[in-house]
């Protein structure tokens, strides 16, 4: 096990879990909740010589890939299973007695397990019954959807401990669905850090929101020559288009000239949607290969790009060197939150500010505009959680 170094917050954030069993823990994006998990995962670790198996719940498969590859850096000396139908370089299945029988191995070697996997295939763990000392819900909203909460209320209910990450709580106002305002489920909130404390202390950088307002008759409307404007004018090498749909994408990309007048700025044009998979510069890649070129170019203080999807890298994907997110359509407030959490990541000396665009040339922009508008001042002005409310 290494030693890791926390923020003060994180601190506070682990000392918290040590003194309650269950609860929520709400940390603006890029405040570092991860390491507030693999912190813990060492105490649990190192405090007795009893085996303990910690589960790693995440909303997708590339981040419970992502969250296993940040866990494994600090924490070498246990066993790891994945239990998700992506590909992985550790042992992965669904099967329940494939789960039982990997647990069982590791319970007689006298090992250590963390078990990384989704809220869609978490039910797995739970139909194999094995013994689950402690369960990290990360980007904990998603653990509301209607499909997920049986099994997430009963690890609430089994598990020795449990807690919930998220920086977008969600709430309901109606008995009929999940909300994380249930205390008996959720716990009460253990830590929360107000994002204008974590910006005063330079661990995230404000956001700086551009309205750019396009005059035009609906039947003049050019998307690919607005979107290359606007870039023109903000004027920054790393750009992130949130698109309105898969669909948007592929005309932008095969019927318009937005790559060829990205390519004459000297941008390379990135984009990845479930559909079609991951494109870079024209070229069908694996995911790997995308997500690794796209952090590579990020860390790049020179190189200039721009990177397209409609909804996988909204969520907790750690994409280094953002500096502009670009809205084509509008979201829901843990969208926009957790879209302007990509952008706000510290970087080099220069960045002073991640820019959150909207332009506006039909009634999809200046609606997201005024949503966004709110959520900023919410999260980053008042230094209030962005609450996700279900009414019914």
């Amino acid at each position: 096990m290494n030693q890791v170094t926390l923020r003060p917050h994180q601190t506070k954030t682990v000392k918290a879990m040590l003194y309650h069993k269950k609860g929520q823990v709400i940390v603006p994006t890029g405040g570092g909740k991860t390491m507030c998990m693999i912190s813990d995962a060492i105490n649990e670790f190192s405090r007795t010589n009893i085996p303990q198996t910690i589960v790693v719940v995440a909303p997708r498969i590339l981040l419970a890939q992502q969250l296993c590859e940040e866990f494994l850096e600090q924490i070498n000396d246990v066993d790891v299973l994945h239990v998700h139908s992506g590909e992985t370089h550790h042992t992965s299945t669904t099967k329940v007695d494939k789960i039982r029988q990997f647990n069982y191995q590791t319970a007689c070697n006298n090992r250590n397990l963390l078990i990384f996997t989704t809220y869609h295939s978490l039910h797995r763990i739970q139909e194999s019954n094995i013994v689950v000392d402690t369960v990290y819900f990360d980007e904990a909203h998603n653990s509301t959807a209607r499909n997920f909460f049986p099994s997430v209320e009963y690890y609430s209910a089994e598990a020795d401990r449990c807690y919930f990450f998220t920086a977008t709580p969600k709430h309901s106002l109606t008995i009929s669905k999940p909300g994380m305002n249930d205390g008996y489920v959720y716990g009460k909130v253990i830590m929360n850090v107000p994002a204008p404390k974590l910006v005063k202390e330079g661990y995230i950088l404000p956001p700086k929101m551009i309205v750019k307002t396009i005059d035009v008759r609906e039947e003049q409307i050019n998307e690919s020559e607005h979107i290359v404007d606007t870039i023109d004018q903000i004027s920054v090498k790393k750009v992130l288009i949130c698109a309105r749909s898969t669909k948007q994408i592929i005309k932008l990309i095969d019927q318009t000239n937005f790559t060829q007048e990205l390519e004459s700025r000297d941008y390379s044009c990135m984009y990845i949607t479930a559909k079609t998979g991951a494109y870079i510069d024209g070229k069908k890649v694996n995911r790997d290969i995308f997500f690794d070129t796209l952090n590579t170019w990020g860390k790049d203080p020179d190189k200039r790009f721009v990177v397209l999807h409609h909804s996988i890298l909204s969520e907790g994907i750690n994409v280094k060197g953002l500096e502009a997110a670009l809205f084509l359509r509008n979201m829901d407030i843990i969208g926009l939150s957790q879209t302007i959490g990509r952008v706000i990541r510290t970087g080099d000396n220069n960045k002073k500010y991640g820019l959150i665009v909207v332009p506006t040339w039909d009634k999809v922009g200046i609606s997201t505009s005024k949503r966004l508008s709110g959520v900023v001042d919410t999260v980053f002005n008042k230094g209030e959680a962005a609450i996700s409310k279900v009414r019914k």
